[in-house]
């Protein structure tokens, strides 16, 4: 899921089933050759460590190559802080200030509509957390 912002407003959405290694690419891409960034933000996690990876690394790169700020934000943020899901049965829980694993169901993501009131954070690098999960 991709979105564009002009003055801070959502004016554009992309969303693909893919998995990020297929999609990313492909809709950065098509996104660059319609519109300048001056600035880039991507939920740095919790959650899969293959896409955060993906992103991190397609972002970081266009950040660099086109002197770009690269900011980060909690998927937590972006989901209402509802459960974030880890592997098949547990999920990242945000209680109290503190992220934990649970049996449970996970929330939906979406865009929001305005980037007004998202802590972003100039701090960009992944956020992975996951302790040993046994099956």
């Amino acid at each position: 899921m991709l979105g564009i912002y002009e003055d801070e407003v959502l004016i554009k959405s992309v969303q693909s089933d893919e998995r990020a290694s297929e999609a990313v690419p492909i809709l950065l891409q098509a996104l660059l050759k319609k519109f300048e960034f001056s600035r880039l933000i991507y939920a740095n996690g919790p959650g899969s460590y293959m896409g955060i990876k993906i992103s991190f690394l397609s972002l970081k790169t266009l950040s660099i190559v086109k002197d770009i700020p690269l900011l980060a934000v909690s998927a937590f943020e972006l989901n209402d802080f509802k459960p974030i899901r880890a592997n098949k049965k547990l999920c990242f829980v945000y209680k109290k200030g503190e992220i934990i694993l649970e049996n449970t169901e996970a929330g939906e993501f979406f865009l929001p509509q305005s980037l007004q009131g998202l802590h972003l954070k100039k701090d960009n690098l992944p956020f992975y957390f996951l302790e040993a999960i046994w099956e």
